[in-house]
């Protein structure tokens, strides 16, 4: 996976977002993969890819601030042209966000903007809605409120649990999170203020993917 184009992947659990863009062998360069938490599986696949790992525990810090401005410290270290949130489970200080504006992108379990927040699954079906789906975006300050690059959108069927449609949905993200990564690598994709540009023309909405 070499490539002048760095990214650096924060994640806080199993991996399984990090292993499906190693897997996709990107026109990237993983320079990092930081945890916020110690001994998860996540740290495990980027060792053997041999990708640098660090762990920064953010119960030793008295503020979101103070792990925040560590965070930022130990990424810039690698000077990196992309933080990808890959399953990190920490809410960023506006500070942070703005630090990397542009350059930091997220997945999210719904068809923004509905159901930004937690526990999509079992909203989407308790709301009876006929798709539900997941979303690649820029971070602003908002929470799941940044600019939407792609979605993946899948029916509801019958026969779903909220567990199998997580399992459904999260098979699209393997796909489409590492296809954004690409087209960021590869500059296809640039955000002026909050307008996204893909290939040079304004983009009005996000690119779906359907998977019907």
């Amino acid at each position: 996976m070499g490539s002048d184009y760095r990214i650096v992947v924060l994640l806080s659990g199993s991996g399984t977002t990090l292993q499906s863009i190693i897997d996709s062998h990107l026109p990237a360069t993983i320079s990092a993969v930081i945890s916020n938490k110690a001994d998860v599986m996540g740290l495990s696949r980027a060792q053997e890819a041999a990708i640098p790992t660090h762990v920064l525990d953010h119960t030793a810090y008295s503020s979101r601030e103070a792990f925040d401005r560590d965070l930022q410290t130990l990424i810039d270290q690698y000077q990196p042209h992309l933080v990808v949130l890959a399953g990190f489970m920490r809410i960023l200080s506006d500070n942070f966000v703005d630090h990397y504006y542009g350059k930091l992108i997220n997945i999210h379990p719904s068809l923004l903007p509905k159901y930004k927040g937690m526990h999509t699954h079992q909203r989407v079906m308790d709301a009876g809605e006929p798709l539900h789906g997941s979303s690649v975006h820029f971070v602003n300050s908002e929470l799941d409120s940044g600019p939407v690059l792609l979605q993946a959108r899948l029916p509801i069927l019958p026969g779903d649990s909220p567990e199998s449609l997580e399992l459904r949905i999260k098979t699209k993200e393997h796909l489409i999170y590492p296809t954004v990564i690409n087209w960021l690598a590869e500059g296809r994709i640039t955000l002026k203020g909050e307008e996204v540009y893909m290939d040079g023309k304004k983009m009005t909405g996000p690119v779906v993917m359907d998977y019907m």
